[in-house]
């Protein structure tokens, strides 16, 4: 079962564990440098108070041992230059106090009291430094000094020097309080001014998990401010890495779009694909039906042959419509067509003599200008099919008596056909989707009959068998000039022999 955070637990904001880690360092710091300076203070005035203990000693030292047969002889204490304070003892041989006294200022020396001479007992005469609290005096530095039999103890008060201390230690700790509270409010500045560029990303990300990322929607998501990409600073770095992944998520957003774009295109070319092919293959059924109902009827509604013509004539349409379909699905899947040395010139002059013969009502003409043949590497009957197409969709849009040209010309590694015609022209609305499948305009472009359009197959066949040979097809139309245009690679075909087309123009 999982705990719930209370408040202690949560955890705090960068700023302010940032703050109270500067201000835990600087503490400690502070202290470490407040109680060396102290120790080493302190351990140089009790080095020079013991300097002086030791000097007052060997002058005490020197009256006593002047006057050996007086045991409590401190008249050294009454001599002139004798600082205030300071403490002498005669000390007979098991250390006990013989006589002490201490000098006052403005005043003759004083006998120290029993208890005081109590607290001064048991020193040993090692030449060491020792601290002892005299009762109405205070804390000493004493030492005890041998001269023969004579031993005599000294000391100097030790209050100056812990006063010292104390104030030294009141000090720094006045500026350590006032230098930390400084340094506190200039660190909490610093840091809330360094974590300002972070607060700014916090904030783009924030902005950003608000918007409908869900719904596939390709929105201008908000970036970091340039001034917070700087790759110097790690801020900079998040900012330049935060803003790098709002592009890649633009980037999948906009693809994720366009693929449910295309697929809901797809589908619709899909559907609109099966209507019109069940519209193109009901009329030639309907028709093959329905001369068969009257053939089944009798020969005397109508003529035999005509019905049979009629018959063929629509099975040869379907049959088409269904090649063209097979044949545009197999260009869907990729699957390769044949391939072989094709000459272009030689193609579309068999397309153009094939169009004359269907269509005697224009004016067709091959236009040649040439000097090496123009091989490509393909299909020849696919590629002859698109030239015929092409020259298919003239006749059939154009009026009688317009003129339809041919040509091929290459360079610079390709090899172009070009269809061009003198006729009314393609609506500009229906330039677009021109190469799409079952696109008709019946209506935009004269024909000779009502029965001479086409399915809306052929230039979706010249489109994708120009792109299974790594080409392309272009139109542009207007009224008076159409002209279709097929870029194809053009094949390197090594050894082979050039042949020169004599003329600068041939004419068919």
């Amino acid at each position: 079962m999982s705990r719930r955070p209370n408040a202690r637990t949560r955890t705090r904001s960068l700023r302010t564990r940032l703050l109270v880690c500067v201000s835990a360092t600087l503490v400690v710091v502070c202290v470490a440098t407040g109680l060396i300076t102290t120790l080493f203070q302190r351990a140089y005035l009790m080095g020079n108070l013991d300097d002086r203990v030791r000097d007052a000693a060997e002058r005490a030292l020197g009256g006593p041992s002047s006057h050996r047969d007086t045991d409590d002889d401190l008249a050294f204490l009454r001599e002139s230059g004798q600082p205030a304070g300071t403490l002498s003892a005669r000390l007979d041989e098991d250390g006990a106090v013989v006589s002490a006294a201490v000098v006052v200022p403005d005043a003759p020396a004083r006998d120290l009291g029993t208890g005081q001479r109590t607290a001064l007992a048991g020193i040993r005469a090692d030449g060491a430094l020792h601290t002892r609290a005299v009762p109405g005096l205070g804390s000493y530095r004493v030492t005890v000094r041998v001269s023969g039999d004579v031993r005599v103890l000294t000391g100097l008060p030790m209050d100056d020097v812990q006063d010292m201390i104390r104030g030294l230690v009141m000090i720094e700790t006045g500026v350590a309080v006032a230098g930390l509270a400084a340094a506190g409010c200039v660190c909490a500045v610093v840091i809330r001014r360094q974590l300002r560029p972070l607060r700014r990303i916090a904030a783009t990300a924030a902005e950003v998990s608000r918007a409908p990322l869900g719904h596939g929607e390709a929105t201008a998501l908000t970036r970091v401010p340039e001034q917070d990409t700087d790759p110097g600073s790690e801020v900079g770095q998040v900012g330049a890495a935060l803003n790098h992944l709002l592009d890649q998520v633009e980037s999948s957003l906009a693809e994720r779009q366009r693929g449910e774009e295309r697929m809901r295109r797809g589908e619709e070319r899909m559907r609109r694909f099966l209507a019109d092919a069940s519209h193109e293959l009901r009329t030639p059924l309907a028709s093959i039906a329905g001369y068969a109902e009257l053939m089944n009827c009798g020969t005397d509604r109508v003529e035999p042959v005509l019905a049979w013509r009629r018959v063929s004539a629509e099975s040869a349409r379907m049959t088409g419509l269904v090649e063209d379909l097979l044949l545009l699905a197999r260009l869907d899947e990729g699957r390769p067509l044949q391939s072989g040395e094709v000459d272009l010139a030689a193609l579309v002059a068999e397309a153009v003599r094939d169009a004359r013969a269907t269509g005697s009502g224009h004016d067709w003409q091959l236009e040649l200008s040439l000097d090496a043949p123009v091989l490509v590497t393909g299909d020849e009957a696919r590629l002859h099919q698109v030239v015929a197409n092409l020259l298919s969709n003239a006749r059939m849009h154009t009026p009688v008596g317009t003129r339809v040209t041919a040509s091929v010309e290459s360079a610079d590694g390709r090899c172009v056909i070009r269809v061009r015609d003198n006729g009314p022209g393609i609506p500009r609305t229906l330039l677009p989707t021109v190469f799409e499948r079952f696109t008709r305009a019946d209506t935009s472009r004269s024909r000779a009959d009502a029965d001479s359009g086409g399915s809306g197959l052929g230039l979706a066949v010249v489109a994708a068998v120009s792109a299974a040979h790594g080409g392309r097809v272009q139109v542009n139309s207007v009224p008076g000039r159409t002209e279709f245009t097929i870029d194809l690679p053009a094949a390197m075909a090594a050894g082979a022999e050039a042949r020169a087309v004599s003329g600068s123009d041939v004419w068919v």
